[in-house]
């Protein structure tokens, strides 16, 4: 019955679901109509806001070209990386553990999920690194599961060490002219919150298995895609060929890289962020591949899958315009949406409620920081009105912006890019993941407010 279900989800995402930018583009048509019915802003206007500004002005649809580059240089970093012979060692020494299907599905969730708590940037590439590597060992694996498998594990990014919302609750937040607060132990580290994610580290990968298809219905990848190329031979003649293969340069950039890396942990105390994830992947590669010219020709090949993050995110940046725009009476479609569920809610409810909330706004402001600017401000008075502490309302927030991730193909381009597959390839498995983490969660914050 199960696997009749997920056969039937794959089959209606592979019959409905457009190619990603198609998705976007069709988004945008959705949320501009009920940004129109919501705040009644003209869609034209000299004199005041206007929902045409609000989606195409600089300040809303190219709001993400900052964002854009870090997340096509996590693809492409990670790629180069990864084409590193030391790297390709140690995601073959964990692959080597697998045997069968079932190794591969468990290994590879298990892996994602515990690298994307951990940090969530880093956490996107190595589970799609490392599922490339895993399908080598065990090719008889439904690629497209294995691949769905690798993003699940993005599911608990929200709830880890690089989650935006508790992360900014640690220093304060400020809304309207109350102070919002809240201590890692309340948010992070709070025992529900390591409960749940916890559920979700043991459980998904056995539901990931339990999905995999009989063998009628596997979708194998060709191995012959999945050899390795040969190792590029160069010619060193010139002056300009020694400089490019020169080891005194290539020790003294690493060395400047491993510096920085140091002074920022251990002298400025900093925390990982997508930055400094980059960062460091930018100068492993050139450590490993121990050559400029080699890391410079592995960048040339990595940065083709990074197309999809360039040419989406724009329209991305678009739509959030388009959720936040405020009509005179500071009305938005994203307001609407949250004070719905605020309206419906009591103190054992409201966390529960703000959580299916923000999984609805996450739909359409994929973005963790847009996430909070456009929730924050109802949802934490709101939870403060009912008596529940700061904490617990974000992470609600939190998870929902998480949740909907799973189909939601905004995060899983670097992944997608990396294995070289399309959302809808993907889609229909994580359809599941999300129901499964939908019901942890829900029973999560209920029991949240009823026990803690």
């Amino acid at each position: 019955m199960f696997k009749k279900f997920t056969n039937g989800c794959v089959r209606v995402v592979n019959r409905w679901l457009p190619d990603a930018f198609l998705f976007a583009v069709i988004l945008t048509f959705v949320v501009f109509i009920g940004a129109l019915a919501a705040t009644g802003l003209p869609v034209f206007s000299a004199s005041q806001p206007d929902l045409i500004t609000a989606w195409g002005g600089n300040s809303t649809f190219w709001s993400l070209l900052s964002f854009s580059m870090q997340m096509a240089l996590v693809l492409v970093l990670g790629s180069a990386c990864a084409s590193a012979k030391p790297f390709k060692a140690l995601l073959r020494t964990l692959a080597g553990m697998c045997r069968t299907p079932m190794h591969a599905i468990l290994m590879t969730t298990f892996v994602s999920t515990i690298c994307c708590w951990l940090n969530w940037g880093f956490g996107l590439v190595i589970g799609a690194l490392l599922a490339k590597e895993v399908v080598r060992r065990v090719p008889s694996v439904d690629y497209p599961l294995l691949i769905a498998s690798a993003y699940s594990g993005f599911v608990v990014w929200h709830a880890g060490l690089s989650g935006s919302i508790p992360l900014d609750l640690v220093a304060g937040k400020t809304f309207g002219e109350v102070l919002y607060q809240a201590p890692i132990s309340a948010t992070i580290l709070h025992p529900m919150n390591l409960i749940m994610c916890a559920v979700i580290l043991v459980g998904m990968p056995f539901v990931n298995y339990a999905m995999h298809p009989d063998k009628d219905h596997t979708v194998t990848i060709d191995p012959s895609l999945l050899k390795d190329e040969a190792e590029r031979e160069y010619k060193v003649d010139t002056p300009a060929d020694k400089m490019e293969h020169s080891k005194i340069l290539w020790v003294i950039l690493v060395v400047m890289g491993l510096a920085y890396i140091i002074h920022y942990f251990f002298i400025e105390k900093g925390s990982l962020g997508l930055n400094i994830v980059n960062f460091i992947f930018l100068f492993l590669g050139i450590l490993l591949h121990g050559d400029l010219r080699r890391y410079v020709d592995a960048i040339g090949e990595a940065a083709a899958g990074a197309a999809g993050v360039l040419l989406q995110f724009p329209f991305y940046a678009g739509i959030m315009g388009l959720m936040t725009a405020k009509n005179v009476d500071g009305v938005s479609l994203a307001g609407v949406i949250s004070q719905f569920f605020v309206s419906i809610s009591n103190g054992i409810t409201f966390p529960m409620l703000s959580f299916l909330a923000a999984g609805i706004v996450n739909f359409f402001v994929p973005s963790g920081g847009g996430q909070w600017a456009v929730q924050g401000p109802i949802m934490m008075p709101a939870g403060a009105a009912l008596g529940i502490d700061a904490g617990r309302t974000a992470m609600a927030v939190a998870w929902g912006d998480q949740w909907t991730n799973m189909i939601q193909p905004f995060w899983a381009l670097p992944a997608l890019g990396i294995a070289k597959l399309s959302a809808r390839d993907v889609m229909g498995y994580l359809v599941i993941v999300l129901l499964f983490t939908g019901v942890v969660a829900v029973l999560g914050f209920l029991a949240w407010g009823m026990f803690f």
